[in-house]
């Protein structure tokens, strides 16, 4: 009779120990979801401190009692308890390469940026040399004006100031007033380089033997003739030419003693003096300054 009651309750205990274990679980489950609960409102405030992207952890399935202690289900608890670390790992990884490209990004337009001042701050240099160089110029070219002003300052200064520069000599027979070949070979090697040029004028002053009215009409005829050569031969502008007839005036001669009376001259003879200012020598500075 005792062996019979043992069976039975040994019966009743098996057969009750699911119901218990199943009680179990569901309060064990209960408790879990309570906690997992608690901690979720807690922790809402702050989402950002359960994971690095923002998106907190599931919790764990609720699967009784025997998926925790089957031995058979150990491989699919293991899956399951570790997918949401892979799915997290997966996460984390995006993350990472999203921040190495923003960072890639970041470093080529940083990288830009410095080779664009790098080219602004050469062409500034540039401009610079080039605003040096222009000074530079500037200052020269003021310098030459600055000394060009100076000449002609002088030029005008001395524009009525004429120097003598040639003076050639031709003889008349006596009562002839027409130039031989050799008065007008003189003439123009005188007269052949004065084309084309500037601030000189000829002075003509004929001289003859006799008295009075007659030797200043035979000079002044002897004188235009040298005049009327000049001008038809080699264009001599007539206002350039002064004539003058001088007659039987005395002349003073190169090798006369000091404090001797002048000496007139025998003969016909026209003296013809080239005289020349500064305005050539302006003209050629100014030719020179001027850029090729």
């Amino acid at each position: 009779m005792k062996n019979r009651i043992l069976v039975a309750l040994l019966t009743v205990f098996v057969l009750a120990l699911p119901v218990i274990a199943q009680d179990t679980s569901s309060a064990t489950s209960g408790q879990s979801a309570a906690q997992s609960s608690a901690t979720q409102n807690s922790a809402a405030p702050s989402t950002d401190q359960t994971s690095a992207t923002g998106k907190p952890l599931q919790p764990p399935a609720r699967e009784g009692f025997w998926g925790r202690v089957n031995p058979f289900a150990r491989k699919k608890y293991v899956q399951r308890q570790t997918q949401p670390i892979r799915d997290r790992l997966n996460e984390l990884d995006e993350l990472t390469a999203a921040n190495s490209k923003m960072i890639k990004d970041v470093d080529s337009r940083a990288q830009q940026g410095i080779q664009l001042a790098s080219a602004k701050a050469d062409a500034a240099d540039q401009h610079a040399i080039d605003a040096g160089n222009k000074a530079q110029m500037a200052q020269q070219m003021a310098t030459q004006a600055g000394t060009r002003i100076t000449s002609v300052e002088q030029v005008v200064n001395n524009i009525d100031q004429y120097k003598a520069s040639a003076q050639t000599e031709i003889r008349f027979r006596p009562g002839q007033t027409v130039l031989s070949q050799n008065a007008k070979s003189a003439l123009d090697d005188m007269a052949t380089p004065l084309k084309d040029q500037r601030g000189y004028i000829i002075e003509v002053q004929g001289f003859s033997s006799g008295k009075g009215q007659v030797a200043i009409a035979t000079s002044q005829k002897m004188a235009d003739s040298v005049v009327r050569y000049l001008v038809l031969n080699h264009e001599i502008p007539v206002y350039r030419i002064y004539v003058v007839g001088m007659g039987n005036a005395p002349v003073e001669t190169a090798n006369a003693e000091e404090g001797s009376k002048p000496k007139r001259m025998s003969g016909g003879r026209v003296e013809i003096s080239l005289l020349k200012n500064d305005l050539e020598q302006l003209s050629a500075t100014s030719n020179a300054d001027q850029p090729k």
